[in-house]
């Protein structure tokens, strides 16, 4: 039976011995409850959902992907890329395009960092190749060290060498080392930091020579430099060499030998004859010509050397001057000297002149008025008259004895040769030629854009007004020692400076002011430059009387060519100078000097005689190379911006002078350029001078 239960579900229990009653129930329908939606949260759901979505992103992947292929070399360097998603399969990644970082890795190369561009191609192929690192070389040379070692031309250190970084590949290699032959080879080199090991056996570079001379004890000389005395072996460097043997009271014995390595030979059983005597001469006057036994031996003073023991006879000569004849003895290793006077031989000679109170010079000694018989040497000689207000006579003049001469001259006032003719080419008393130029405008210096410009170069605009002539030659060692015959050039690296054509060179620029008077003084001239107790103090601006030229008519000469456009270079404007251009440093001189053109050749270790080279477009000689040439101003600053500047003198004093134009130890651009400008106080050996003056 069923339990009853009443309206709130709770069971009616009967009641003890007692029958269940029937008991009527109040029924009502229940009331239906309301439902409610409830999540609850399952792992399942979220693995689901991302499955979902990586699947989705993965599809879109591989769908928008490219296939590319990465190779390098070596093909074991480990590859890595960065800045986006990649999914390498085999040898092959698959990569959205784009630019990616990508990293290389391999032992032994270079660590690589680049950029891995992918395009839009489907299948791509992106090939690398790393960089090996050096490898380690160690350089020895058998039983020897510290020879230098040069790998490709730069040195790397001397042997031994151990462990010196080398980049990888084919190399040339040379290994030298005092007294031993160069030695020369390829090498090559594996790289990857791997070691490799070259050993070189370098050959001497000498031969073995014996040397013994009679008498024994002789010096050895080899190119100059003692090495020992003979009898003795030696080891002498391959080469042509000059040995000398040289032994007290003997004769130097000389020969030239072409050494060549490990090929040794014998100078041997040289017989020493017993040395000159030497005589030294000097004569009055200097410059007589000597013969030793009928040869000739030189200008006096003079030392000569004669064999000893036998009696020579030594005859003097001189223009002028009667000849004379010595018999002379010597002994071996003894010095003697001979000391004359030689007797001039006379002419007369009439000198009439107008008008009567001028005044006879000899060699530029006065010698008293005109107008009766001199006694000249019978040689030829300057003659000059003078006088006060009218143009000197000179000439060459030779006296001849046993003949009736005579020299007639009537001299011209300076008016009446001014207005008879102005010479558009005129000799100055020294012979120098100089060329009449009528200038005018136009701008020195240069552009600052020009190659080789110096930053005293300015530009400067000039006018110049006054007539002027201008020297063809730089003043020569022989026109200047009419002036001061004791001067001597000198000589460069044992070459001498001092021959008579060649361009007088040390000399300060007082020295070429007072040479400047000193020719107006000859042609009766107002002096240019002023005078207190043999300096120069200051200048006359008025007068025509010699000078140096001012810079700006130096440079109107050297640049101007007739067509208005100024000249770069003394040939035009470009490098290197075509031949016969100048006297430069070129490789004649490449010895003796630090810089030089390689391109050029003009045959001249120093100076050359003047004129040697084609003129420029004015007919002047030398106005690049040969010397640098003083000018009459003072260096300093020179011009006015904006303002045109008419026949300017420069600076009015100051402590050095300008100095114009290349020399035969030039050879640079900044130094062959016609604008280039120099100063200096003292005297050079490639620094002479050339002269100018005024019309009027």
């Amino acid at each position: 039976m069923n339990n009853l239960t009443d309206n709130n579900g709770e069971e009616i229990k009967p009641l003890h011995g007692a029958t269940d009653p029937i008991v009527p129930i109040d029924f009502s329908p229940r009331e239906e409850k309301k439902r409610y939606f409830s999540y609850r949260f399952r792992w399942l759901h979220v693995f689901l959902g991302v499955a979902g979505v990586v699947v989705t992103v993965a599809s879109w992947f591989v769908l928008t992907a490219r296939s590319v292929s990465v190779q390098v070399d070596p093909i074991t360097a480990d590859i890595q890329i960065e800045g986006g998603m990649n999914i390498r399969l085999g040898p092959r990644y698959l990569i959205r395009s784009g630019s990616y970082q990508l990293s290389l890795r391999n032992e032994g190369y270079h660590d690589t960092n680049t950029q891995l561009v992918v395009g839009s191609e489907q299948n791509q192929i992106h090939e690398f190749v790393m960089r090996k690192l050096p490898g380690l070389v160690t350089i020895t040379t058998a039983d020897l060290e510290d020879a230098r070692v040069r790998i490709d031309g730069v040195d790397v250190g001397t042997t031994p060498l151990t462990d010196i970084p080398v980049e990888p590949g084919t190399h040339n290699i040379t290994i030298s080392k005092d007294r031993y032959l160069d030695h020369s080879d390829t090498i090559e080199i594996e790289g990857r930091e791997q070691r490799q090991s070259f050993s070189a056996e370098l050959k001497p570079a000498w031969a073995v020579v014996n040397f013994s001379s009679n008498p024994p004890g002789a010096d050895i000389l080899v190119d100059g430099a003692l090495v020992g005395t003979t009898p003795m072996q030696a080891e002498i460097i391959q080469g042509r060499r000059d040995v000398t043997l040289k032994l007290a009271g003997h004769k130097a014995w000389q020969d030239d030998f072409d050494v060549i390595a490990g090929e040794g030979f014998d100078v041997t059983g040289v017989e020493l004859e017993p040395a000159d005597g030497l005589v030294f001469i000097r004569t009055q006057p200097s410059g007589a010509s000597v013969t030793a036994n009928g040869e000739f031996q030189g200008l006096t003073p003079l030392e000569i050397a004669l064999p000893p023991g036998q009696n020579h006879q030594v005859t003097f000569f001189h223009n002028g001057y009667q000849s004379i004849t010595r018999n002379v003895r010597t002994q071996a290793d003894q010095e003697q000297e001979i000391t004359l006077t030689l007797e001039p031989v006379l002419a007369n000679v009439e000198v009439i002149a107008e008008p009567a109170d001028a005044q006879l010079f000899v060699n530029g000694e006065l010698r008293g008025q005109v107008n009766q018989t001199y006694e000249l040497m019978a040689a030829s000689q300057q003659v000059e008259i003078r006088r006060e207000g009218y143009v000197p006579y000179m000439t060459e003049f030779t006296a001849r004895p046993g003949m009736g001469q005579q020299i007639r001259v009537t001299l011209k006032s300076l008016e009446q040769a001014r207005l008879e003719q102005i010479e558009p080419v005129i000799q100055s008393p020294a012979g120098q030629q100089l060329t009449l130029f009528y200038p005018g405008a136009f701008t020195m210096g240069a552009s600052r854009r020009e190659p080789g410009r110096g930053s005293n170069e300015t530009l400067r605009d000039v006018e110049l007004e006054r007539p002027f002539y201008f020297s063809q030659r730089e003043v020569s060692n022989a026109e200047y020692r009419l002036y001061d015959p004791e001067h001597n050039s000198g000589t460069v690296s044992g070459l001498t400076l001092n021959n008579e054509a060649q361009p007088v060179v040390r000399i300060s620029w007082m020295d070429a002011a007072l040479y400047c008077n000193w020719l107006s003084e000859r042609e009766g001239l107002p002096l240019f430059y002023q005078v207190t107790d043999g300096v120069v103090t200051g200048f006359n601006p008025d007068s025509n009387g010699y000078r140096l030229p001012t810079e700006a008519e130096w440079e109107w000469v050297a640049r101007t060519d007739g067509s208005g456009e100024l000249l770069r270079y003394t040939w035009g404007d470009s490098l290197p100078p075509p031949p016969n251009s100048g006297n430069f440093a070129d490789t004649t001189a490449q010895s003796y000097l630090g810089e030089v053109m390689f391109d050029y050749t003009d045959n001249y270790f120093a100076t050359a005689p003047v004129a040697s080279f084609a003129p420029n477009h004015h007919g002047i000689y030398d106005m690049a190379g040969n010397v640098a040439e003083w000018v009459h101003d003072f260096y300093g600053s020179v011009g006015v911006f904006g303002a045109r500047e008419v026949d300017p003198l420069g600076p009015d004093n100051g402590v050095y002078h300008t100095i114009r134009g290349s020399s035969w130890a030039h050879g640079t651009i900044t130094e062959l350029r016609l604008s280039f400008r120099d100063w200096g106080e003292e005297p050079r050996d490639d620094l002479g001078f050339r002269v100018a003056r005024y019309l009027e």
